[in-house]
């Protein structure tokens, strides 16, 4: 998350009255706080600076504006003013507004972090003999003041993952079980526990009581499946139903899935089955040698692939267990401090986390359709709790690197921006580009500073 202050837009000149002599005759009122980062500060910009504005902006108008009657440049102003009040005004309110809120902001020593708020507007009146004040307040957010407390003393350490023997003979038997084949039995004979029998069937689910015909209570029907007869992942009515019977034979018989059953269509529900036997299988597992993992990859033989399986493993772990510990450390670093949150913070990181789901939606194929009619606002508030705690982290975070002087290099952000742009499969040089363009290069270098600051703390 990219936690800077918000820009004000401010004009390249400032006229010579709006120098800090005449700003000190006109002292602005702050107000508050509202809330722990919030500010208010109320403006009266004075006459003379409206008024040169104003004439500033009116000679504008003057040369380029055509009316009917006249050449152009040589519409008297009077006229200028009556027909384009509105527009006039509103130019000088976004001409003076955030130049004053900058002035004053700066000489109190206040960094907005938000966009300011103008509210209490009251806009000058270009009629006025003497000219006329503008006023406003402006309402904004703070940075609070970050206290660490004892960061150092987290007890989290770096943990250091392996795969043992076990595991990696475990992981060796999931392979031989996916390179299984499945083998006709060619003797006359009866199913029996270890086999497979190849069968169709249709499921017929029935009603439950008072319950219309809907969704999931329609017939399923299924060709050329294999049900292990015995199977601890078997349903035990298919293996209780089959076991003893031959290739040709049909069984009927009911299943009543428990309400906690895996498949949410089948929770709950009776179905009745009428299943026909096709022939029986028996399942073969592959010879565990050199041949064996040569043909998974390019491996020499059996020790090379165990290697490569002890490696891969060992990484995952690594990775599961650094992440478990980082969490830890942020858990203890956010219960050890105490500030506010500025809102537009969580609001900003609100945005982020909706806003990645909405794409995890819809990349799981839910329609534009169904997406309009969320609840967003529902939505909004379930994910607030946890931006909260990612804003406070990263703030947090932000802290200590600037207190541990911890840096991300240029060479250190162009590698992770190499490395992404392989990943992603984009030139180099138009992803660093459109990363620049839209701002996220900085927010990786954010994101990178973050993660070495824990590992630094991790280590440490």
């Amino acid at each position: 998350m990219h936690l800077s202050p918000a820009e004000t837009k401010t004009p390249t000149e400032t006229p010579a009255e709006a120098s800090p002599d005449h700003a000190h005759e006109h002292q602005p009122e702050i107000i508050g706080p509202r809330s722990e980062c919030e500010r208010e500060i109320t403006i009266e910009v004075p006459k003379e600076v409206v008024r040169q504005e104003t004439d500033t902006v009116l000679a504008k108008y003057q040369k380029l504006a055509r009316v009917p009657g006249f050449r152009k440049g040589k519409v008297p102003l009077s006229l200028i003013q009556r027909q384009f009040a509105k527009d006039i005004k509103q130019e000088i309110i976004e001409k003076l507004v955030p130049r004053f809120i900058q002035q004053q902001t700066r000489e109190q020593n206040l960094t907005p972090i938000s966009q300011p708020r103008i509210t209490d507007l009251h806009a000058p009146d270009l009629d006025a003999p003497e000219g006329d004040v503008l006023s406003f307040t402006a309402v904004f957010e703070i940075m609070p003041d970050v206290q660490l407390g004892d960061y150092k003393s987290h007890g989290v350490h770096q943990p250091r993952a392996e795969a043992t023997d076990d595991e990696v003979n475990q992981e060796i038997e999931s392979l031989r079980e996916r390179q299984a084949s499945y083998d006709a039995v060619e003797e006359d004979r009866a199913l029996e526990d270890g086999d497979y029998a190849s069968i169709n069937f249709e499921g017929n689910p029935k009603l439950n009581e008072g319950e219309a015909a809907g969704p999931g209570s329609e017939p399923a029907t299924m060709e050329d499946v294999l049900v292990e007869i015995g199977g601890v992942n078997t349903v035990p009515e298919f293996t209780e139903n089959l076991r003893g019977a031959k290739a040709g034979e049909e069984r009927t018989f009911d299943v009543v899935y428990p309400s906690d059953f895996a498949e949410p269509r089948l929770a709950g529900r009776t179905v009745s089955y009428n299943a026909k036997v096709n022939g029986i299988k028996r399942k073969s597992l592959p010879e565990l040698n050199d041949d064996f993992a040569s043909e998974l990859g390019k491996f020499e033989n059996l020790e090379d692939l165990k290697q490569q399986l002890r490696n891969d493993m060992r990484e995952q772990k690594q990775s599961a267990a650094e992440t478990q510990a980082k969490d830890k450390l942020l858990d203890y670093l956010i219960a050890n401090s105490k500030f506010p949150v500025p809102e537009s913070f969580i609001a900003q990181q609100i945005d982020v986390r909706l806003n990645r789901g909405l794409q995890a939606l819809a990349q799981q194929g839910m329609k534009p359709d169904d997406m309009r009619k969320l609840n967003l606002e529902r939505l909004r508030g379930g994910q607030r709790d946890a931006a909260i705690r990612e804003v406070r982290a990263a703030m947090l975070l932000d802290k200590i690197a600037d207190t541990e002087k911890i840096e991300v290099s240029d060479e250190e952000l162009d590698h992770d921006i190499q490395a992404l742009a392989v990943h992603s499969g984009e030139d180099y040089t138009g992803l660093h580009a459109r990363l620049t363009r839209d701002g996220s290069l900085e927010r990786i270098r954010e994101r990178m500073r973050n993660e070495k600051t824990l590992n630094h703390l991790l280590q440490s």
